[in-house]
């Protein structure tokens, strides 16, 4: 018989046990997911800061970490914080701590190019709005219609010079997704 665990390499050693239930494993994998969001999160940034990714590669896998790790965070329950988990696992991310608990978004909406002009950014917040809006007044409330055109919005607020992530419109958006 086959055991579903691994064996040891040295065949005189008994199997090991990695886990004792399906709960126990849910606990380990939803742990080890967080811990690989955030480690390839500070990997971005990296790159990011060293030109080695573009800046529209960057911002499209910069917003699947920070909506991947809002759901992952939730494994760690009420009794755990990320910075005390990152505490316990010894991770030295600084760079994805601040993106990750801090900004919220990616830092090419943050400092973007177009940010001198106010008009096109304020037409491009309406715009986004008013598309979000429509899409609302259509009935088509399904997540998969309506998360893209919320991230859309979170970042065409973002992309407005000196405003803060607590900002009302912002925090309410983010409540959204």
């Amino acid at each position: 018989m086959t055991s579903r665990w691994p064996t040891a390499l040295d065949k005189s050693l008994s199997a090991i046990d990695l886990y004792e239930s399906h709960k126990e494993r849910k606990y380990y994998d939803s742990r080890a997911n967080l811990y690989a969001i955030i480690m390839a999160t500070e990997h971005l940034e990296r790159a990011y800061a060293q030109d080695c990714v573009t800046s529209q590669e960057y911002t499209t896998e910069c917003n699947k970490l920070i909506s991947q790790f809002k759901i992952a965070k939730s494994a760690l329950g009420d009794n755990e914080t990320t910075e005390s988990f990152m505490k316990t696992f010894q991770m030295d991310c600084p760079r994805a701590t601040n993106r990750l608990l801090y900004m919220g978004v990616p830092e090419s909406l943050r400092s973007s190019d177009d940010s001198d002009n106010v008009g096109v950014a304020v037409a491009k917040t309406v715009a986004d709005f008013i598309t979000a809006m429509d899409t609302v007044r259509l009935g088509q409330l399904d997540v998969d219609d309506l998360s893209p055109l919320l991230i859309d919005l979170r970042n065409s607020l973002m992309q407005h010079t000196g405003t803060p992530k607590d900002w009302g419109p912002i925090q309410k958006v983010e409540t959204w997704l």
